[in-house]
């Protein structure tokens, strides 16, 4: 038996590559994504009453992965990606109906350009993620303080510290003095955010303090070292990305 899913929308996230993605929602709260919804969705009714809740479930599909396909076991970052675990006992993305589920902060819905447009903040998903369904987050039954969690019982350690060149630094003071077309207050703390959840594959972790890592976030091309010896973390370089741009050029075109 097969059952066909449409998707009722789709995400805008700072996050345009998988490699620095949280691994878990929440862990980056300054990230903002907007769930910008289908046509078929034409007025603000289909989110009524939504605004009395403060987080809300995204279910999705992880397109970039599909096909790829799945196995029955994977290997999970939490343990050191040397140990096997069924696919059913995490979290990876290859899977075999291809489905993510995700709790996130809710701020309000509006509507933009004849759509409804959803704010939501501390997303885990990559930029133009298909939303297949949203539901309310109801404390009383979904949060189970006394849950176990098998190898992921603890919270990741991020006690990385963090410093910005000068060149980073004066890139940041530039960003701050526009408005962003993410959504993003305060990019300092956003990148410093994603930056201490060591995006780093486990077989990268331990080598020379100069080797130098890279990603796009929320447009901006960011270039980092980590020295694991004294866990810190020194941003290199930060510069606009062809995606920043665009972003500034449709935010600025008539509508």
């Amino acid at each position: 038996m097969h059952y066909q899913i449409t998707p009722i929308g789709v995400i805008s996230t700072p996050y345009h590559e998988k490699f620095a993605i949280p691994r878990q929602p929440n862990l980056v709260p300054e990230a903002i994504g907007r769930i910008t919804l289908d046509k078929s969705f034409t007025d603000l009714d289909c989110v009524r009453g939504l605004d009395g809740f403060s987080h809300i479930w995204l279910e999705f599909i992880f397109h970039e992965t599909l096909a790829q396909g799945w196995k029955p076991t994977v290997r999970p970052p939490r343990l050191g990606g040397n140990e096997r675990v069924g696919v059913f006992a995490s979290r990876s993305t290859f899977r075999p109906n291809g489905l993510g589920l995700s709790v996130v902060t809710y701020h309000g819905a509006e509507m933009v350009n004849g759509r409804v447009q959803l704010t939501v903040a501390g997303m885990d998903l990559l930029d133009k993620t298909p939303i297949v369904d949203i539901k309310p987050y109801i404390a009383y039954v979904d949060s189970q303080p006394q849950a176990r969690s098998g190898y992921a019982q603890e919270r990741p350690e991020t006690d990385f510290s963090i410093e910005f060149s000068e060149q980073a630094q004066n890139k940041l003071k530039a960003l701050q003095l526009a408005e962003s077309p993410y959504g993003i207050s305060d990019y300092t703390r956003f990148i410093s955010e994603v930056l201490k959840q060591d995006p780093r594959p486990s077989y990268q972790k331990n080598r020379s303090p100069e080797r130098e890592y890279g990603v796009n976030l929320a447009g901006l091309n960011v270039c980092w070292q980590v020295d694991d010896a004294t866990k810190a973390i020194t941003v290199t370089k930060i510069e606009s990305s062809k995606i920043e741009d665009s972003k500034i050029e449709d935010r600025s075109a008539p509508s």
